[in-house]
Formats: C-alpha cells, structure tokens, sequence
C-alpha cells in the first residue's frame, strides 16, 4: 500500500511540472507573439543602438498653444526669398499719381558755376538805347505776350544765341533815369554790342520817343518779386524728339540738362531759346536747370505736354 501511494504522488508531481513548464513555455511564445505584432517593433537578435524618436504628433507644449520649433510659424530662407520678391508682399510706398495741378517733385542744388557767358553778374555795360513797337511783348525768345511791357530785344552780339533770353536788366540813363526791364527778343544788326532795343512803352520811362537813340549804362539784376518758373515742351514734341523751355526763371539759365537713366544729358539751346534733344533722349524725364550762378533746380514727373507751360514749385536764389 505504502508503495502504490508513493508512485502516486512522483506521478502527480510529474504532471505538475509538466504542466507548468508547458505553462510558462506558452506565456514566452504568446508574449514574443504580441511583441512581433505591435507597430513598428523590430525583433533583433542583438541590442539595437540608441536613436533620437522622430514623431509627428504635437507634443503638450504644441497643444497648449507654444509652438516647438518644428512648428514655427517662421518662413524658410527659400521661402523668405520668395515671398520678398513678391509685389503684395513687400511694403514700398506706390508711385503717386499726377493731379491735376501737376505731379512734379522738385529739388534744388548748387555747383561750380559754368562758363561766364558776355553777360555777367556785377558788371556793368555801357552802350546806347532805342525803342520799337513791341506788339504783345512776344519775340525772338519765345515766350509768348508778355504780361507787361516792360520788355527789351537785346543785341545779337550779347543775345548769345538766346543765352539772354529772360535776364533782368536794370538800364540807367544819362538824365538820372533807371528802368527794370526783362529780355525777350533779339536786335539784328545794325544793333551793336551793348546797344538794347527798348520797347516803347519802357523807353518813355526814360525819355521822350523823339529823342531816338539815348546813352545808357546797364547791368544783370536778381528782382525780388517773382513767382516760381514753369517749363514748356515745343509744339511738335514726343518720345522722340522734344524743344524744352525754361519760362519765367529770375536769373538766366546757363544750361538744361534731362536724365537720360544713366546720368544727366547736356542739351544744345537754339537761337530761339529751346533745348532740343534730337532722339528723344530725355523727353518726359527729370529735367536740371542751371543758373548763370550755378544754382541747380531739378524738377521731375512733368509730361510732355506740347505748347503748355507747366508751373513747378522752384525759383532761382536772388543774387
């Protein structure tokens, strides 16, 4: 009896082992199982090294509304390129458009003074004055009726191919007698160099009419009381080709130049008292206007408008 009891329990032991190695045998192979089949795991039969996790889901921070530097609102430089080359992305103020009053911006400069021409500052002339009928006050110069008369044609020798053209010249006579009188026309030969052609009505400022001819002594004055200059484009101008003149300055214009996008273009002045650009160079652009003093007024955003006087906002310095 003793000895069946015995075998009894090896076996029952036996079956208990079995069954627990079977057991934890089954739980290794169901985890290893489980383990191969979550997402993304990677069974290696060594130690895998140590790498940084990549993920795209936002972290706390993200969520709480501070974005992480991978979400930074910041653009690329690609990007930043971009979007600076963008019209609607930059800032720069828009071109203005031109009123009706005129759209010119004017800027006003000095330099070196150009070559003196015959007539020059703090000088005085001598020679002798006649008169002539004058009409509206329009002559040689160009510039249409004057508003008064007091107007003079200046000899060809001094009217240097209309350098002369708009100068103030204060005329003296013998009998104590001055006059203010502005250039506008040219006196041909036999009007010799110093002599001025008066109109009428500034002569009798003088003397009588009777007396013809009446010796003087004259010089280039700066008025006071002036307004500001305007330019005017020839009746025929273009893109192409263009005459500009300078109406109503205080001191004589020694040159006109027009920018031409590379720089500043000297123009030729004629005989009647326009600056021509032959080409078209310049026509329409920023227009520079020198002084006999060397005072320089840019005016800019004038159209070429044929045979209109556009008023600007610049005056030539009194001297």
């Amino acid at each position: 009896m003793a000895t069946r009891q015995v075998i009894r329990q090896r076996r029952r032991r036996r079956r208990l082992m079995l069954g627990a190695t079977v057991a934890v045998t089954s739980v290794g192979v169901l985890v290893y199982l489980v383990m191969a089949l979550l997402p993304g795991h990677k069974v290696d039969a060594g130690p895998a090294a140590a790498t940084p996790l990549v993920t795209n889901q936002p972290t706390v921070a993200e969520t709480a509304g501070t974005p992480s530097p991978r979400t930074t609102s910041s653009p690329s430089p690609r990007q930043s390129a971009s979007s600076s080359a963008s019209p609607k992305d930059t800032a720069s103020p828009k071109a203005a458009k031109p009123s009706a009053t005129g759209a010119q911006k004017s800027s006003r400069g000095s330099t070196t003074p150009p070559a003196a021409g015959r007539i020059r500052p703090n000088t005085s002339y001598q020679g002798v004055a006649t008169a002539y009928e004058a009409g509206v006050g329009d002559g040689a110069c160009l510039f249409g009726p004057s508003p008064d008369m007091m107007i003079a044609a200046m000899n060809t020798t001094d009217y240097e191919t209309s350098r002369a053209c708009g100068a103030y010249v204060l005329v003296r006579a013998a009998n104590g007698k001055s006059i203010t009188v502005r250039i506008t026309n040219e006196c041909p030969l036999p009007c010799a160099p110093g002599q001025i052609d008066l109109s009428q009505q500034a002569f009798a400022k003088l003397a009588d009419l009777k007396v013809g001819r009446l010796s003087i002594t004259w010089s280039l004055v700066s008025p006071s009381s002036i307004g500001t200059m305007s330019i005017r484009y020839k009746t025929g101008s273009s893109a192409y080709w263009c005459g500009i003149q300078v109406i109503g300055h205080r001191n004589p214009v020694a040159r006109l130049e027009v920018s031409t996008g590379g720089g500043w273009r000297s123009l030729p002045r004629t005989s009647f008292n326009y600056f021509i650009s032959a080409d078209g160079s310049g026509c329409g652009k920023a227009i520079r206007v020198t002084d006999i003093y060397g005072e320089q007024l840019t005016v800019s955003g004038l159209a070429v408008r044929p045979n209109v006087a556009q008023p600007t906002r610049v005056q030539f310095a009194r001297h």
